[in-house]
């Protein structure tokens, strides 16, 4: 590295440890990479999302994990797609180069036998010195092709192996890529992805769906007061709780913060009220308890809004309409299910 590349480098990283001081960010590895990024300007998109949030205010640890996730954890699993599939194509190219070893030992043995064939035809069977003479060449050239079959089913069966080694690492690799890192259930692709195959499932079997969105209440409380490590265990704690209440096809995200959903195919509007109902009090029995000191900080409580799907819905639609239901909750006292029924009835007594 030249001293023009050292001083421009040791910039970048100044920049990103005065970025994480303004805004207050932990120095954790991740988010220093997210802001040494930044400071670079290699993303332009990175870069521009970051300004409209400086421009609103400093980022908080919820958005910079958010946008760690987005793009450099993606980044970081396509690069892991991407050396699996050079292993992969290295593993199958041997294979071929056996194959076509074998061949050309097959294509030789092949010849030999023609020509032992035709100095048989020509000569006189009672040469027992020739006849010995073909007759060894022949067990050579067996041989050989015998040791050539071997290798080749050697190679074979090791790249059998390896291959079936690399498909479980791309799996592993496609099934992290969809997982948020923190609570282990599914991300925000996953979520979006998800939905959009079940309101067109919905739509093509004209089958009820729902969607519940949910947001922790006070959470900003539980990390100013009790620090990050604390609100990273309400938000695995949530997490584990909305999983183990869903079943079947129905799929729980990480919405994005504090923020979760739940995918409810063949559900309808009240039996995903009942779900949403059972997720509350689950989540509002549990206490909360400092693992370090086993202090209890008390309770988690969560505010839910639920949207039925209509002919008519695209993701985003539904999404806004469960958001209207979730914000209503916020806005009535927290702790709370509100589902579109309910907002229905709040415009009837408006009117």
């Amino acid at each position: 590295m030249s001293e023009q590349e050292y001083k421009r480098a040791l910039g970048y990283a100044n920049s990103a440890l005065d970025l994480l001081k303004r805004a207050s960010v932990p120095p954790y590895p991740q988010f220093y990479e997210l802001l040494y990024t930044y400071a670079t300007g290699v993303n332009p998109a990175l870069n521009a999302r970051i300004n409209s949030i400086f421009r609103e205010g400093d980022p908080s640890v919820d958005i910079s994990e958010r946008l760690y996730n987005e793009f450099l954890r993606a980044q970081d699993a396509s690069e892991r797609v991407s050396t699996v599939s050079e292993r992969m194509s290295h593993r199958i190219e041997s294979m071929h180069t056996a194959i076509d070893s074998a061949i050309t030992t097959a294509n030789s043995y092949s010849a030999t036998l023609q020509v032992a064939g035709g100095d048989l035809a020509s000569s006189q069977i009672s040469e027992v010195t020739f006849v010995r003479t073909v007759a060894t060449n022949l067990l050579v050239e067996t041989r050989r092709m015998q040791e050539a079959n071997n290798s080749l089913e050697r190679n074979l069966e090791a790249a059998r192996e390896d291959i079936a080694a690399l498909q479980r690492d791309l799996e592993d690799v496609r099934r992290e890529a969809l997982l948020d890192p923190l609570t282990k259930i599914f991300n925000r692709k996953a979520f979006d992805d998800g939905l959009v195959r079940a309101t067109e499932a919905a739509r093509d079997d004209k089958a009820p769906l729902c969607l519940l969105l949910l947001d922790i209440d006070y959470f900003k409380r539980f990390n100013d007061t009790w620090g990050h490590q604390t609100g990273d265990q309400v938000l695995r704690l949530v997490a584990m709780t909305l999983k183990s209440n869903i079943k079947g096809k129905d799929i729980a995200a990480r919405y994005g913060g504090e923020e979760f959903a739940a995918i409810l195919p063949e559900t309808d509007l009240e039996g995903a009220i009942i779900v949403a109902e059972n997720i509350r009090k689950a989540i509002q029995a549990k206490e909360l308890l400092k693992r370090s000191t086993n202090e209890k900080l008390g309770r988690v409580t969560a505010s839910f809004g639920v949207a039925l799907f209509r002919a008519d819905d695209t993701p985003s639609s539904i999404i806004d309409r469960a958001d209207r239901c979730l914000y209503a909750a916020k806005h009535n006292g927290r702790n709370l299910v509100v589902s579109e029924t309910d907002l229905e009835g709040e415009k009837t007594v408006a009117a």
